[in-house]
């Protein structure tokens, strides 16, 4: 009896701390039962181990990617420390070629017949595309594993534990989060539903699993201090993550499909000290949008830090800073962003006024000045330009046009494939226009542009202090 009762105490224990795991190690999740069947695809199978020891059997889930073609990829997750291995077979004839993006990682696998193996050193968020197929693909998400879990009896813990979970607010399907409180998303849990965190502070959205075909993933509306780390949102009807009028966010490790029209990834509107990390992000429509004044938010947009990130635009841009400002005062300013360490894969956009894997279009009354792109990866795009410099009033999006653009900086940019458009800086008028574009190290193809003429870029009228650096 005694014996029992201290296994009972130390299981109280237990429960009611933290859970921390081992240096190394490698943690799966099973699939909620409710989703076991509906949201399986079975066009590859996936297992992972740590060396010696025996394979594990990961969930397939299927993803919808591409808003042109709603086609049907694959998603894995999991998380492990130290070194793990990877056996991947397709499930539909044998292989040919294998590409593992972003290729920066430089990952090479062994092909035998229709088994792929490869093993990780690191946390990696990567896809595995067949024979050229990027739209039926496999998107493998590796992930550190979480030092802790918050104690699910804690009053300002939420804690969603394995399984599905159905919003309590309808209609509308929303999980209302309070000031101070820790939302935690266990890996084998789907929520169905946005989470809202609405004049609130202090707020923190963690774990490992999903929030599944929301209205928006995560909505911040005049907050403060709101921090989003490791979850995956699948499908939601519009953005990933909508912030407004809020400051001191903190996104990292989340993952991202979206396939419908206006299903942004990252949007995020009169908002200040933004800090985005190691996101993936495959959109079909801009992956990471940064704006002043839109519908009910009203402010400056400044001080960003982008870094160490991968974005997959379907439609529309990769980045995108400046549309959308206020026109009923002297303007906003978005101002002092930086992206670091971005892999883009992708850019495919039939709209000439949309096109640019960075873009920054000032109107609406917007001056948008001292923004750095460095260490930027383009892989081959479908359709677009490298970067779209303008001020202008689009009718179809803006009742004025922009202030100016000042002070870009282009770093230690590389692109390499076709599909290109001509870049473009161009002004407005002369008391609108684009001063101070730096570009150092920019190359394509390999070859470093040294002049407008060989990076076939069109500067236009209204533009002063265009730099070439060798």
């Amino acid at each position: 009896m005694k014996k029992l009762s201290f296994i009972i105490v130390v299981f109280v224990w237990f429960m009611s701390v933290d859970m921390v795991f081992p240096q190394d190690s490698l943690v799966t999740y099973d699939v909620p039962k409710a989703l076991f069947y509906s949201m399986h695809n079975d066009d590859f199978t996936v297992q992972v181990r740590k060396p010696g020891e025996q394979w594990k059997d990961l969930y397939e889930y299927n993803v919808k990617v591409d808003m042109d073609t709603e086609s049907n990829a694959s998603m894995v997750y999991f998380d492990f420390s130290g070194t793990v291995e990877v056996k991947i077979r397709k499930n539909n004839g044998l292989v040919g070629s294998v590409a593992i993006r972003p290729l920066s990682y430089e990952i090479t696998p062994e092909v035998k017949g229709n088994i792929i193996q490869f093993s990780l050193d690191r946390p990696r968020n990567i896809s595995i595309e067949v024979d050229g197929d990027k739209l039926h693909n496999l998107h493998l998400f590796a992930q550190p594993v979480e030092e802790s879990r918050p104690d699910p009896n804690d009053p300002n813990v939420v804690y969603f534990g394995p399984g599905v979970h159905e919003a309590p607010d309808k209609p509308g399907d929303v999980f209302s989060i309070k000031s101070g409180q820790t939302v935690y998303i266990h890996g084998g849990a789907a929520i169905k539903g946005k989470l809202l965190c609405d004049k609130v502070k202090d707020v923190r959205i963690i774990g490992r699993g999903m929030i599944l075909n929301p209205e928006r993933g995560v909505e911040i509306r005049h907050s403060e201090n709101v921090e989003i780390d490791g979850i995956h949102v699948v499908n939601p009807k519009h953005y990933t993550v909508y912030g407004g009028e809020s400051k001191g966010l903190k996104i990292r490790n989340i993952t991202s499909f979206s396939c419908g029209p206006w299903t942004d990834g990252i949007d995020l509107m009169s908002c200040s000290d933004v800090e985005i990390d190691g996101v993936f992000m495959r959109n079909s429509d801009d992956c990471i949008a940064i704006y002043a004044h839109r519908w009910d938010f009203y402010g400056d947009a400044r001080n960003y830090k982008i870094t160490n990130s991968t974005l997959w635009a379907d439609i529309a841009h990769p980045t995108n800073i400046g549309a959308h400002g206020n026109t009923e005062n002297e303007g906003d300013t978005i101002e002092n962003i930086t992206f670091s360490n971005i892999d883009i894969l992708e850019h495919d956009e039939d709209d000439p006024c949309c096109l640019g894997t960075m873009a920054i279009i000032a109107a609406d009354n917007n001056l948008v000045r001292n923004v750095t792109y460095e260490n930027i990866r383009i892989e081959d795009i479908q359709e677009g330009r490298l970067f779209d410099l303008r001020v202008l009033n689009n009718p179809k999006y803006n009742t004025k046009s922009g202030r100016s653009i000042e002070n870009i900086h282009f770093k230690d940019i590389s692109y390499n494939g076709s599909g290109l458009h001509p870049s473009q800086i161009k002004g407005f008028n002369e008391d609108r226009n684009v001063n101070g574009v730096t570009l150092e190290n920019v190359k394509i193809n390999g070859e470093k542009i040294i002049s407008a003429e060989q990076g076939d870029i069109i500067i236009g009228d209204f533009v002063e202090n265009i730099k070439f650096k060798k």
